[in-house]
This record gives structure tokens, sequence and C-alpha cells, in this order.
């Protein structure tokens, strides 16, 4: 991901940094395409890998979301002890 942050790179540039097979990065980047972190476009015979904002804005929705959820919930909890403790 962080390779992908500034610019796009074919699939064989990216496998290049990586200590594993082609076929190994490969499946990596299929998972990442699916998640719909990257999208994947085809320029002649190399496939072009590109961050797609839209996936990380909705992990951010989901991530936010719990930790509102649990900050709630721990406030609940602090007031409660803070309560008994008086």
């Amino acid at each position: 991901m962080k390779l992908l942050s500034k610019d796009s790179m074919t699939i064989n540039a990216l496998a290049e940094n990586f200590d594993m097979s082609r076929p190994a990065v490969s499946k990596h980047i299929k998972i990442m395409y699916t998640a719909g972190f990257i999208s994947i476009t085809d320029i002649g015979r190399e496939r072009y890998c590109v961050l797609k904002q839209d996936g990380f804005n909705e992990l951010q929705d989901f991530i936010n979301f719990f930790d509102n959820f649990w900050n709630s919930k721990l406030k609940k909890l602090e007031t409660i002890l803070n309560n008994r403790i008086k």
C-alpha cells in the first residue's frame, strides 16, 4: 500500500519489492482489489495498480464507528466506577 501511495505501479514492479513469488504478490493484489483498496488498469501488456481513496474512506468509517462505540461504553463505565468510589 505504501508503495502505491506515491504513484501507480505495475504488478511486476510491486513484486520486485517483496521477498515472495510473483503469484503470491498477485494473490495479495487480488485481495486488495476485491476489498476496494486498489484499482487495476490494463495498459498494453502491463497491469497497473492504483490506490482507491473510497476503500480507505469506508475503512475509516468502520473504525470511527467502533471508536465511538467503545469510547461511549468506557465513559459510562468510568462514570459508574467514579460514582461507586464516592
